[in-house]
């Protein structure tokens, strides 16, 4: 048995799960979700990230948009845009019964790593998929135009302003969800997944007692970059790196996990760049960390595991 603690924000970490439930036992791998970017839209949590990694994990994700739902329809939004509601985002029929029993348990006073667990098994993920907080902690960044919640500069704004801070709401009373500090303390290995540094993972560690578990941990921690030659895949990775830690080299991924990796692997692609990490102090491994499919991923999640166990 292998235990495998990943820190995960939405679908680059989602896709590296589901390789790496081909490589080791899913009921042995813990996921800690990112949920800064948790929002409320017509009166409904919305949990981006978590729902991301649950839908990929259940076999249920829209693999060619990227999030969502498989084979959803809209008919719900089309009524709220004709009564003049808000349709920025989007909420499709399929994924609006996730947010409905959600929302109704979370106002009757269940904490969304209860419903989170509750609706995993409906679904049947067998990896244990846990909240990184049940409190209230939210992502705001900083921008030219002006400070924004998450989901208003990346969803309603296109995140075309550049960004000069990420900062957390509530992340000074947050506390680790049940079963985070646990999963953290008791694995072989801890990985922070191909996820965007400063919006996905960051807020993980705004919670102060799970950065003190990675700076404290006795098991090895692999991050892996989610930059391939100076680009992010999808999203503004790239140009957050650009502006926030002064480039888009692996070395600059390595500086964002400072004292919490032990390892940072990346593409073949920046195989030049791997002396530079390694002067950060961090072990680098260079590996194929382009998923195009299940198998690649898999690939991808053999190679953390074996810089993780080596």
């Amino acid at each position: 048995m292998t235990r495998i603690a990943v820190l995960s924000g939405g679908v680059g970490g989602a896709r590296f799960l589901l390789g790496l439930v081909e490589a080791v036992d899913a009921a042995d791998i813990t996921v800690i979700g990112n949920v800064g970017d948790d929002v409320e839209v017509l009166g409904l949590h919305v949990s981006p990230d978590l729902d991301s990694v649950l839908y990929a994990l259940a076999g249920v994700a829209d693999e060619e948009r990227g999030w969502g739902r498989a084979g959803e329809t809209w008919q719900t939004l089309e009524e709220v845009e004709r009564f003049g509601g808000e349709t920025w985002f989007k909420l499709g029929d399929r994924d609006l019964g996730l947010h409905l029993v959600r929302t109704q348990a979370m106002r009757a006073g269940e904490p969304l790593s209860a419903v989170t667990a509750r609706v995993a098994a409906a679904l049947g993920v067998r990896p244990t998929l846990l909240p990184a907080t049940d409190d209230r902690l939210r992502t705001w960044v900083d921008t030219p135009a002006g400070s924004f919640p998450f989901q208003e500069w990346f969803v309603a704004r296109g995140h075309r302003d550049e960004v000069d801070r990420v900062r957390f709401d509530g992340e000074v009373t947050a506390r680790p969800a049940p079963g985070v500090l646990e999963a953290l303390r008791q694995s072989d290995a801890i990985v922070i997944a191909p996820s965007n540094p400063f919006i996905s993972i960051w807020p993980i560690l705004a919670v102060g007692e799970i950065r003190q578990a990675l700076e404290t941990r006795k098991s090895p921690c692999v991050a892996v970059s989610p930059i391939v030659g100076g680009r992010a895949f999808k999203g503004p990775a790239d140009r957050m790196l650009s502006r926030l830690a002064g480039g888009t080299g692996p070395d600059r991924v390595a500086t964002c996990y400072q004292g919490l990796a032990d390892v940072l692997v990346i593409d073949e692609t920046d195989a030049a760049g791997a002396a530079d990490v390694e002067s950060e102090g961090v072990r680098c491994v260079v590996a194929r960390t382009v998923m195009e499919d299940v198998g690649s991923a898999r690939r991808l999640a053999e190679s953390v595991l074996a810089a993780a166990l080596d």
